[in-house]
This record gives structure tokens, C-alpha cells and sequence, in this order.
């Protein structure tokens, strides 16, 4: 299964607080809004939406595409991710930018603060998914990720006339982006992704109910966090899970962005999507316990113990029958 991921290409910058923002703020006053938070530490990692689901797929065995632009400070990044088992040769570099940068402020109780500067990101727009096609061969699958807006509108829409499945991941640009620009994006896909919270702004959004969504979609996972993933779908039946038991949270960056690496291997595999979220449960606990997007161990005992205490030892068996790692 031949899977592009089209999105950001980022280096993270991640700092811990060790309060609680919310004692910060004062209920009357945030019109107003002038903090500065004294962090423990920084860490500075590897990271990009499409880079963190693309390096997890290749740790997991497949080569997905990677597709977005960076800078000319991207090899060293370059060279991590093919080690790795990514395709890098659909990034595009740019003559005069820097890679984008993400910088993350975590407090106590898992919550973050956060700066993105886009750089050479805003030059993803330039890319063309049938050239990536024309490179590799048919495409099974296009993720499109957070990027640059105008990429991702014109992702969508060139999949759409060309016929290519793809899978919606707005994630965090439903903050920025209008509503018309939203439904775009989703309408059509294959698969739409959401957290609980951007669930509620797709709707807020885009006006339609969770009905008209489901009208528009092939699937749409939703993850909640410590209360697992719902799966709905007209030509399905929905799917609850729960999550991974007794995980030590450590960062939680980039762990939706394994959720979905750990779901679209699945789906490659031509598992159930029963299956594929029980996978994708799995790889996203491994990373939660972790610093960094990239930084995970990954081997199969541990992977398949995690399956196994959660979902019952049929379903380690199987995953693990199919992982490489």
C-alpha cells in the first residue's frame, strides 16, 4: 500500500512548566493577556505532523511518501528519516527558508502553550501530488495534514479530481481556518481525523451536525484522549475502545500523530479497523511515555504486552503476527 503523507516538516522545541496555566489567568483581566512562564527544561527534538506519521510507519515496516517542504537546514533530518525507512525524495527545499519551527510550553496536568513559525512550509503549496505519483506509481492513499492552508486545500482538491483516496487531518488548523476552507477539506475523504476538542470545532466551524459529517465521510476516528477512540461510519458499525491501561504520561506531543500512524498501518495490513485502532492505541501510549515525536523505543514484546493488557490476546497475536519492526 502506497501511503503519501502530505503535511508539516517541523523541529520541536518542548518546555515543561512544572503549575498549572489555569492559576495564571485572571477571569477578568484576558483581554489583556501578558504571561511569561519559567520552564524546567528544553528539549529540542524532531518533529512535523507528516514527518512524526511518517517516521512511525517506517519504524512499523512500510515506506511512506513523505511529502512537504523544509529548508536547507533538512539534512541531517533528511538522513534520521530514511535511516528509518521514509521516502523523502517528494520534499521540497526551499532557496531562502528556514525549516518551520514548533515551540511548546507543558504544564503539570498535560496541558500546552504553543508557537508555530511555518518558514519553508508556506512553499508546500508549489508541490504537485501527481508528480509524487508519477515518481512512485499509483497512490493508495494521501494523508493530508496540517500545513501550509493553501497546501492542504490544494492536496484535497487534486486528489478529489484525480481520484485518490485521502485521509482529512486538519487537527490544529481548524483554529485558523474558515469554515468554507474546512469543509473542503473534509468532504470526500476517506478517512477524517479528530481529536474531542477539534470535533467540536469542525462543527462549530463548518455549521453541519455530526449526521451531515458522516454524510460526507468514509470514516471518521475520533480519539478522546485517556477515554479511547470512536469509529464512525455509514457503511459501518461505530467502534468504541478504550486506551492503553496504566500509562505513565511523560509528553504528550505528537501522540495523536502516532494514534494515526499506528491506525493507517493497520489499514494497510488489511486488518479490521478494530484492529488498526487497537495498533494505533498502542503506538500512541508508547510515545505519550516518551520526549519527542521520534523518540520511542519500539519493540515488538513490549507492543504486543500493551495490545494484549488492553485488548485481549487475539488481538496481540494478530498484530504482532504483521509488525516489523
Amino acid at each position: 500500500m502506497r501511503i503519501a503523507v502530505t503535511g508539516s516538516i517541523a523541529t520541536d522545541h518542548l518546555m515543561s512548566f512544572s503549575g498549572k496555566f489555569a492559576d495564571q489567568f485572571v477571569a477578568d483581566k484576558l483581554e489583556n493577556v501578558s504571561l511569561s512562564f519559567l520552564v524546567e527544561d528544553l528539549e529540542i527534538r524532531r518533529g512535523g505532523v507528516a514527518a512524526n506519521i511518517s517516521f512511525a510507519l517506517g519504524r512499523m515496516g512500510l515506506t511512506p511518501i513523505l511529502v512537504g517542504a523544509v529548508g536547507h537546514d533538512f539534512d541531517d533530518y533528511r538522513s534520521w528519516l530514511e535511516r528509518h525507512g521514509v521516502d523523502t525524495k517528494s520534499v521540497h527545499v526551499s532557496a531562502d527558508k528556514h525549516t518551520a519551527r514548533f515551540m511548546c510550553t507543558t504544564d503539570e496536568t498535560q496541558n500546552q502553550l504553543a508557537s508555530f513559525y511555518a518558514g519553508a512550509m508556506s512553499e508546500a503549496r508549489e508541490i504537485e501530488i501527481q508528480t509524487v505519483a508519477d515518481r512512485v506509481g499509483e497512490l493508495d492513499l494521501v494523508v493530508i495534514a496540517p500545513n501550509d492552508p493553501e497546501a492542504m486545500l490544494r492536496h484535497t482538491e487534486e486528489c478529489r479530481q484525480r481520484g485518490i483516496p485521502f485521509a482529512a487531518d486538519i487537527s490544529q488548523q481548524l483554529a485558523i481556518m474558515p469554515g468554507e476552507d474546512v469543509k473542503k477539506l473534509v468532504d470526500g475523504a476517506a478517512y477524517l481525523f479528530t481529536n474531542e476538542y477539534e470535533s467540536s470545532l469542525l462543527l462549530k466551524h463548518t455549521g453541519w451536525s455530526a449526521d451531515e459529517v458522516l454524510d460526507r465521510v468514509g470514516t471518521w476516528v475520533s480519539t478522546h484522549g485517556g477515554e479511547g477512540v470512536r469509529i464512525e461510519g455509514r457503511g459501518h458499525d461505530t467502534i468504541s475502545l478504550p486506551a492503553i491501561p496504566d500509562v505513565e504520561p511523560v509528553e504528550p506531543t505528537g501522540v495523536g500523530d502516532a494514534f494515526r500512524s499506528g491506525f493507517l498501518w493497520g489499514i494497510s495490513r488489511k486488518m479490521t479497523m478494530e484492529r488498526a485502532a487497537q495498533a494505533g492505541c498502542a503506538l500512541a501510549s508508547i510515545v505519550l511515555e516518551t520526549v519527542g515525536p521520534q523518540e520511542y523505543p519500539l519493540d515488538r514484546a513490549d507492543f504486543s504486552d500493551r495490545v494484549a493488557r488492553a485488548y485481549g490476546n487475539d488481538a496481540a497475536a494478530e498484530i504482532e503476527s504483521k509488525l516489523r519492526v
